[in-house]
């Protein structure tokens, strides 16, 4: 896309989006990040696509998942080593279950912004401009915090590249060794109320013993104990991306430097919006939520505006309709994409149509429903015939007590004992686990149909 400039955004509408007060400040800060290193290299955002190609033909599988909003206060080793520790198991148990790799992108060093549904919120009578991600405003409650100031992009700049150097340490320096990831996940499954998956982690185990007797050890395979990790955010404000966005010398493409794929939300996907305008340049791999307001003649636009040469890995469809409402949305989005013969992955975000607000007035996302939307998503691709190609999660490493159910049975009256997060609820380390098991069942009982359905 020779003739596209990586500031035409600005000549589009934009939604939500902060407006700056201080344009001087904000000219000055864009200037900044603008000479700072680029967060992510070209060779890798290539790298995931050709991986995400391979998911999208069903030999292998997307695991996408980290936190709803990365804040500055949250921010800490602990944190990102815990997440992806969870990550790691979910990966290896996904991988048992699909017998395919499993693709590992977290919504990390970077996922700093967040679009609200409404542009104010009111607390004991007193309205301010709602928060929108600490990348732009406060999360506290005072007329100061809310003020969007360009400076925090500065700080998110430095906490995403400290975020991606320990993820990167993690990846390669012997934290991903797949014999330790399994002795966590065994540690998960040693407690009475998830004793019915010590069976599938007990499999696990033998495999892992006949790869060591067959001579596959860590230590003369390098593969076993490193990981390819990638990141991810919505690309929701586009100052930020602008800034970090770099001409590959290589290609004589543009990447956005932010991060390796970048999605566009279920609120910014207008075809003739600034945020489909700035994804439609970059050589990254995109996403685009699909919610139930998704129409097949804008999914059919938007495909054709975000990849059109119809490039395998490019865009990945990430649908969020909420448990009981998949049968409603998805066979007709999946039609247009089989109209257009498209190259699409499908993944499933189950979190974001499934929040609610508990008898205690939080919000939070009952467990089964995540888990129910799943099932939906896989029994209609089953029947359609296309590839369900992975799963969307909003989850922490943390103890937190943010989603109900799960085997340990968080409950409504739970819910204000640790609810940190600072905009939507997340599934807690137990819960995350306990979804990648029954995710792994349900991609061990499609792989069972299809190997009967060949041979009969």
């Amino acid at each position: 896309m020779t003739d596209w400039q990586k500031s035409d955004w600005r000549k589009k509408p934009r939604v939500q989006m902060p407006e700056y007060t201080d344009e001087t400040a904000l000219n000055a800060v864009e200037r900044r990040l603008a000479s700072y290193p680029p967060l992510v290299f070209a060779g890798e955002a290539r790298n995931l696509r050709n991986e995400l190609a391979a998911v999208s033909r069903g030999e292998a599988f997307l695991l996408q998942g980290g936190d709803c909003a990365e804040s500055f206060a949250e921010f800490g080793a602990d944190s990102i080593r815990d997440t992806f520790k969870v990550m790691l198991q979910m990966a290896m148990v996904l991988t048992y279950g699909a017998k395919v790799p499993v693709v590992k992108v977290g919504r990390m060093a970077g996922q700093m912004a967040k679009p609200r549904s409404a542009p104010t919120e009111i607390v004991d009578g007193v309205e301010l401009p709602s928060y929108r991600g600490d990348i732009i405003n406060g999360f506290d409650f005072t007329p100061e915090s809310r003020i969007p100031d360009p400076e925090r992009m500065l700080q998110a700049y430095l906490q995403a590249a400290a975020t991606l150097n320990l993820l990167r340490a993690f990846s390669t320096g012997g934290f991903a060794n797949v014999h330790e990831v399994h002795k966590w996940t065994l540690g998960f499954t040693d407690s009475n109320e998830v004793k019915k998956y010590s069976d599938m982690a007990s499999r696990i185990s033998d495999t892992l013993d006949f790869m060591e007797a067959a001579g596959l050890t860590t230590e003369t395979n390098h593969e076993l104990q490193t990981v390819d990790f990638y990141t991810s955010h919505e690309a929701l404000l586009l100052e930020y991306e602008e800034a970090l966005c770099r001409l590959d010398s290589t290609s004589g493409k543009w990447l956005a430097g932010s991060g390796h794929m970048i999605w566009i939300g279920d609120r910014t996907r207008q075809p003739d919006g600034a945020h489909v305008e700035f994804c439609k340049g970059v050589l990254n791999p995109i996403g685009l939520k699909c919610g139930p307001s998704m129409t097949t003649g804008h999914l059919k636009a938007l495909m054709a505006a975000l990849n059109p040469k119809n490039e395998a890995g490019r865009l990945t469809l990430i649908a969020r309709f909420g448990a009981g409402s998949v049968g409603e949305h998805l066979p007709r989005l999946i039609k247009a994409v089989e109209e257009e013969g498209a190259n699409v992955v499908w993944t499933c975000d189950a979190m974001h149509g499934n929040t609610i607000k508990s008898s205690s007035g939080y919000k939070t996302r009952p467990f089964e429903s995540v888990l129910r939307e799943v099932k939906e998503f896989f029994a209609i691709h089953n029947a359609e015939g296309t590839v369900p190609g992975g799963v969307h999660f909003e989850m922490t490493g943390k103890d937190v007590t943010e989603c109900t159910g799960g085997v340990r049975a968080v409950t409504d009256e739970d819910l204000s004992s640790r609810y940190h997060t600072a905009c939507d609820p997340r599934l807690n380390a137990s819960q995350s686990l306990e979804l990648a098991f029954l995710v792994a069942e349900e991609l061990s009982s499609r792989r069972t149909a299809m190997a009967q359905a060949k041979a009969g």
